[in-house]
């Protein structure tokens, strides 16, 4: 999968989204904005399983973050509680992909292992659970979050089980990294 264009289409995908919803609000423009969304979260839906299918952590984890990206710079500034929400998320991304760099220099990883506590709440299947799970598990929840709120479109929730389903095979995608950094 060219990450690129994964990112290219992702970036439009939410901007037509975005267009969409804003579309729903000015009379006379119901139509466009449905057509739009749709199109949007259908493309984003597209994108996020053709990116499962990989079970590429570093590109399940790009489609997300720069899904998240863009949600947050199409927010409304005056949307506190969204923006910071989404700058948590980012954030917590920043640190997966940190995450992801080490564990594929095996050396520096089996040395980072040694930091973690081996109670099993600081595991997940015998590894650390490090920056990455703990991005992917908080960014889980939130999803959840959103899917219980009554209202959302059932073409949203659909994209947002996809998201769901995305990160635990990022999860397991880097878990199998991980092992394989401490057999070496």
């Amino acid at each position: 999968m060219d990450l690129i264009g994964l990112v290219n289409s992702i970036i439009e995908a939410v901007i037509n989204i975005d267009t969409g919803r804003k579309g729903f609000a000015i009379i006379g423009k119901e139509r466009e904005g449905r057509i739009s969304y749709e199109k949007g979260i259908t493309d984003a839906l597209s994108i996020f399983k053709e990116a499962q299918i990989t079970t590429d952590p570093q590109a399940l984890i790009l489609t997300e973050y720069t899904y998240l990206s863009q949600e947050f710079h199409l927010c409304n500034e005056n949307d506190k509680d969204t923006l910071n929400s989404l700058t948590q998320a980012i954030k917590s991304f920043d640190d997966a992909f940190l995450s992801l760099q080490v564990v594929e220099k095996t050396a520096s990883y089996k040395e980072a292992e040694k930091t973690y506590p081996n109670r099993s709440i600081y595991r997940i299947g015998g590894f650390p659970k490090d920056a990455f799970h703990i991005a992917c598990l908080s960014h889980k929840t939130r999803l959840q979050n959103i899917l219980r709120v009554p209202g959302i479109d059932i073409i949203e929730k659909a994209l947002l089980k996809q998201r769901l389903a995305n990160l635990s095979t990022a999860q397991s995608g880097y878990t199998k990294k991980q092992k394989k950094a401490l057999a070496d």
